[in-house]
């Protein structure tokens, strides 16, 4: 990973092993992309710019841009929405469980997000992040109208602390038996909507393996 020269306009992408299998076979068509503005510290707008009204943004246009990397969850955690002209309320995502507490072995929840301020919802579903799969698993347990087609697999016990991503409209989260009790998070992203929340995952030790 490294930064990109900024002095010129550039369009960094990387392709994913299935993309460039895809790029090789003539079949690459993209059909859905997302924005964000990660990278934009917008406290560098400087209406007071002794140079005028051109130089408010100068700071904000030299800051450095990480080149393309794979990984959408680290690389796009404030992804750009288009909502309808003149809509005066942002979307808000919620869960009823404000925490998950998994105490013992292969106990699951459902997780069953909804969004507010938004017209029709979340017909799309919602995009599940699990921080780290190495403490439980994550599956559909209601699927929505959107469904992921680039073959990424929910990484299941690698030792790496991996995290998994999936969409649906509503997921199953069920503990692993682990020896030390840990913590992760679990991120809801709207996919229609943009609207995002995130809520701790907490597995208990597994006291049997005492």
């Amino acid at each position: 990973m490294g930064y990109l020269d900024n002095t010129s306009v550039t369009v960094d992408a990387v392709l994913t092993k299935l993309g460039r299998q895809r790029l090789a076979e003539g079949n690459l068509n993209i059909t859905k992309f997302a924005l964000s503005d990660d990278e934009i510290n917008y406290a560098l707008y400087d209406t007071a710019h002794s140079l005028g009204t051109a130089y408010y943004g100068e700071a904000i246009e030299r800051m450095p841009l990480l080149e393309a990397f794979t990984n959408d969850v680290q690389a796009l955690t404030n992804k750009l929405i288009t909502l309808p002209k003149n809509t005066q309320t942002l979307p808000v995502v919620t869960v009823h469980e404000t925490a998950i507490n998994l105490t013992q072995p292969n106990q699951t929840v459902v997780i069953t997000p909804q969004t507010f301020n938004i017209e029709g919802s979340n017909p799309g579903g919602y995009t599940f992040t699990l921080g780290n799969t190495d403490i439980a698993t994550i599956e559909v347990d209601q699927s929505s109208t959107y469904t992921r087609t680039d073959g990424t697999a929910i990484p299941v016990g690698t030792g790496n602390k991996l995290s998994g991503t999936l969409n649906g409209m509503s997921v199953r989260i069920t503990s692993y038996s682990i020896t030390q009790t840990q913590t992760t998070t679990l991120t809801v992203t709207g996919i229609d909507s943009g609207g995002t929340v995130t809520i701790p995952v907490t597995v208990t030790r597994d006291t049997s393996n005492d």
